[in-house]
């Protein structure tokens, strides 16, 4: 027989709506800090231990709250932001749904201490599990402070999910960082395990508030987007500048959209910034941003998801119009902003003479193209574009560090290498495009992409190097200084056993600065600050367990041989590609790179010979 239809208990009741409000310990900490800014504090102070799993502190010198107000925060749906349903139409406030409360207070042991203005002492509130324990006056100053200790205590099954300690850490301090960047007129400090993480004064201008919680040098490559008005939003910011490769990342870990100061996760805006930046970065690269866009109320649905990272506009086109076009404006007017690369296209386009009519417009870009990257001196200029010419001379960047990894990996010697080449019946026949090398098989033609062949024989290169414990390191004459925002500082401390393996040298050089005393023979000085950058966004946005190394350094290396692989573009030198060839057929998988791409692609004979002659 099924059972009877019964209405679930408070405490029931508020562990399940725990489940989509409180996720994990950085919820408990969003939704705290949140409560503090809507009640007009100016001082904020976050303190959490382990992650946040077994303690968290949020004080705030806001209104505070009466006995009786106190003890009804703890209620469902008790909240002070909105009283009807027309009132979600014009959410100004970080909170308004009541359940953030009632949700910790179900799944911890909590402790809410508070005062109102005017009250000679204040109140103290505790539940545990659900299950009030007590409440009773205390003394406080005006303000709210709210203790969370062992999160998810009456529900042990969830605590399961929760990732390492450094995982919940990184999300804690990079959602209050969020929240400090969007409120500059509140005093912000953090800190983790007894060690203040950060501590950012009122400032006065945005800039400010990134020099102080992330970086002063990342600050000053940000160029500054004036403020834009159109049909009554507003768009304003920092966004990274082209051509600073400390103002681009890896991933898009630091491209930071807020929506009326509220930080948000919105397709929208991320794809507008992205089509803005196209031709103004390098492919694979995402620019630093702090983004700040105001939009009616009304024109914005917040009520998207429990915790509120999501919103829905109601005109995305208009929104992303004005974010393209306001964006837009800014990099063509920051003549700095421009990429050699821009310029080049601009000026030779403007020299290049009139072609013949009958070659079409896409022919006339291939051939300027053609003679801007393959150019170094009026010659060779003139003999790229040359139609006469057969055999064009391929001008572009040298293969870097081939020479030498070729002579530090263990290859036969040199007649046994060519032998190599001759057993599989290969010979050289042309460069194609500046890009590719044609090789004459036994069983057809064959492309090889230098780039991807390098990859793939630095991956196994380094893969084997972690595992014999036989990294070269070389010293550096002058240290990389490293300046790092908060987040990326625990991290790094925490890697740097894994980095020490690798090859690198780095040491602590104050607060949230470090100095690269070595790095690995196959990187190069001026690329060691990016390269760490990167790695760093890597693991933060992929997570880090220091019990896994194994699979820690597989991504080193694969980031390793993507970041070292070279120009697209490689040296018409025969020789240096019949090594770069030689060693590549000595790799275990000599076929794919590292990011799954093929290194050499073959047309069988059969197929030519059944295409030309049918």
């Amino acid at each position: 027989m099924a059972s009877e239809i019964q209405i679930l208990s408070d405490r029931v009741a508020n562990q399940i709506a725990a489940g989509e409000v409180i996720e994990r310990p950085m919820a408990v900490v969003k939704e705290l800090v949140e409560n503090g800014i809507d009640a007009g504090a100016n001082k904020i102070e976050v303190e959490f231990k382990d992650g946040g799993k077994s303690y968290i502190r949020v004080e705030d010198n806001g209104a505070g709250m009466s006995p009786e107000q106190a003890l009804l925060s703890l209620e469902r749906h008790a909240t002070s932001k909105i009283r009807t349903a027309d009132d979600l139409l014009a959410i100004r406030s970080f909170g308004f749904r009541g359940e953030a409360i009632p949700s910790i207070a179900s799944v911890s042991r909590f402790l809410l201490r508070t005062r109102a203005q005017g009250f000679a002492t204040g109140t103290e509130i505790s539940v545990n599990g659900g299950r009030f324990v007590h409440q009773r006056d205390c003394g406080m100053s005006q303000g709210t402070c709210v203790i969370v200790e062992h999160l998810f205590n009456s529900v042990p099954a969830r605590r399961k999910f929760l990732k390492t300690d450094n995982t919940e850490a990184a999300h804690i301090i990079h959602f209050v960082r969020l929240l400090a960047l969007s409120q500059p007129g509140i005093a912000f400090r953090l800190i983790e395990n007894g060690r203040e993480v950060f501590r950012s004064p009122v400032c006065n201008s945005l800039r400010d508030r990134i020099a102080e919680i992330w970086s002063r040098d990342l600050a000053k490559d940000l160029i500054e987007l004036p403020l834009s008005e159109s049909e009554g939003m507003k768009l304003y910011g920092l966004i990274g500048k082209p051509g600073s490769t400390s103002a681009t990342r890896a991933t898009r870990s630091e491209m930071i959209t807020l929506v009326n100061q509220r930080p948000v996760d919105n397709k929208t805006l991320v794809y507008a910034v992205l089509e803005s930046y196209h031709g103004f970065i390098p492919r694979g690269r995402y620019p630093v941003m702090y983004l700040f866009l105001d939009v009616p109320s009304g024109s914005v649905d917040v009520n998207v998801h429990p915790a509120k990272r999501e919103v829905r506009f109601r005109e995305e086109g208009k929104v992303r119009r004005f974010v393209m076009e306001s964006i837009l404006n800014t990099l063509h007017t920051d003549m700095d902003s421009m990429t050699v690369a821009s310029r080049l296209i601009e000026e030779r386009a403007a020299k290049q003479p009139s072609l013949d009519e009958s070659v079409t417009p896409r022919e006339k870009d291939r051939k300027v193209e053609v003679e801007i990257v393959g150019s170094v001196n009026q010659d060779s200029q003139k003999q790229v574009l040359s139609p006469e010419r057969k055999n064009p001379v391929i001008h572009s960047l040298p293969m870097p560090r081939l020479e030498r990894l070729a002579k530090q990996s263990e290859l036969p010697e040199e007649k046994k290498d060519e032998a190599v080449i001759q057993n599989h019946g290969w010979m050289f026949l042309s460069f194609l495009y500046g890009k590719f090398s044609l090789w004459e098989s036994l069983q057809g033609l064959v492309v090889m992409n230098p780039v991807a062949a390098q990859e793939r024989i630095l991956y196994e290169r380094l893969q084997n190097d972690f595992e014999t414990g036989k990294t070269m390191s070389q010293p550096l004459l002058v240290p990389v200084p490293l300046e790092l925002d908060a987040m990326a500082v625990t991290l790094l401390n925490t890697m740097l056993p894994l980095l020490e393996t690798a090859g690198f040298t780095i040491e602590n050089f104050g607060r949230n600065f470090f100095r690269i005393e070595s790095v690995p023979e196959w990187l190069n000085k001026e690329d060691a600050g990016l390269f760490v950058r990167d790695l760093l966004a890597l693991f933060l946005e992929k997570g880090f367990n220091p019990s896994k190394t194994g699979l820690a350094k597989e991504q080193l290396a694969r980031l390793a041989a993507m970041k070292t692989s070279g120009s697209r573009s490689y040296q018409g030198d025969i020789n240096s590609q019949k090594q770069l060839l030689q060693t590549l057929l000595q790799c275990r998988y000599p076929l794919i790179c590292p990011r799954g791409r093929p290194t050499l692609i073959e047309y069988s004979r059969s197929e030519i010979e059944r295409r030309l002659f049918g």
